[in-house]
């Protein structure tokens, strides 16, 4: 049956991706984005090059502090609230603010307007890994204490908590899913594997941060997407989700497969860790199994191979 949807961040990565998966599914979209200016406008419109040219999605461009909240969710069945400030190095000091204001205060608004929408059926919003810091154990599970190391970690976790509180007390159905690092094509140009890919076809230098010993549990996009349609279609409003892929491993690791699907080697260099970033990650997805039916089906290499050939050929 075909939903009315809502997507905030809907010029973004995983927003515009989601965007088109709901489109081609039948549903009627209206996305908003305000093209914040944390990367490239022109990015942006790419992402939405083909959702513009469909009949039933509607772009619309404004600030979710400032847009008619209620006017566009009243009638909307879905809601997925893509749209947040990213960027963990970036959060500290003076752009703490920005990170209150987009990230906090911006689903604060969301969710009053949710309020009152009768139609809605499902709130579904993308949390982060982030807010678990340095965990206590890997994989971790949802029941772990939170404990963000960044500034940024600390913004998406008190989105949840709104989540949370806004389905206690007015029956909002919001779920949250934690994501762990989404890739694939269209990935952020400042992302770490949009970096290497880049680096590595330029032959130029690719930076690491630490010793490279890190690990991070790697979901490829389609995977995501797919986790945000189960969780609307099947989350328990006011709980939380790991949506991991799978696919922990080293960076080092990482960039040895890198240079096989080059067939070049890569230019590496070694600099301090950044405050702010955990030296592993690793997600029990046993209860987005249970829950959603969630299960990742794309593996590191073919996921690293498809945004790879997606970059080398947007090259200019």
């Amino acid at each position: 049956m075909s939903k009315a949807c809502l997507v905030t961040g809907c010029a973004g990565f995983i927003g515009s991706h989601l965007c088109e998966r709901l489109v081609r599914d039948g549903h009627d979209v209206v996305g908003i984005d305000c093209f914040t200016d944390y990367y490239s406008r022109p990015v942006k419109e790419s992402n939405l090059a083909w959702l513009c040219s469909q009949p039933t999605f509607q772009l619309v461009e404004a600030n979710l502090l400032e847009a008619d909240l209620p006017a566009l969710v009243n009638g909307k069945s879905w809601v997925f609230h893509q749209a947040a400030q990213a960027g963990v190095r970036a959060s500290w000091g003076d752009d703490f603010q920005i990170y209150t204001d987009n990230n906090i205060l911006a689903t604060q608004k969301l969710l009053e307007a949710a309020r009152d929408c009768r139609a809605l059926e499902a709130l579904v919003y993308a949390s982060s890994s982030s807010i678990y810091g340095d965990a206590e154990s890997y994989p971790t599970h949802e029941l772990m204490r939170p404990q963000p190391i960044s500034p940024y970690g600390v913004s998406k976790l008190a989105a949840e908590h709104l989540c949370c509180l806004y389905h206690r007390n007015f029956g909002v159905p919001a779920v949250s899913l934690r994501y762990f690092t989404v890739y694939g094509p269209r990935q952020r140009p400042d992302m770490a594997f949009n970096r290497f890919i880049t680096a590595i076809l330029d032959g130029a230098p690719s930076h690491i941060y630490g010793d490279g010993e890190q690990t991070r549990d790697f979901t490829f996009i389609s995977d995501a997407i797919a986790a945000n349609l189960l969780a609307a279609e099947r989350g328990t409003p006011g709980e939380v989700y790991n949506i991991g892929g799978g696919s922990r491993i080293t960076v080092n690791d990482m960039i040895a497969i890198l240079e096989e699907i080059a067939g070049q080697k890569a230019d590496v260099t070694y600099q301090a860790q950044q405050k702010g970033d955990v030296r592993h990650t690793g997600a029990d997805t046993s209860k987005s199994k249970s829950d959603l039916g969630f299960e990742a089906q794309v593996g590191i290499r073919e996921g690293l191979q498809q945004e790879f050939d997606w970059i080398a050929g947007n090259r200019k």
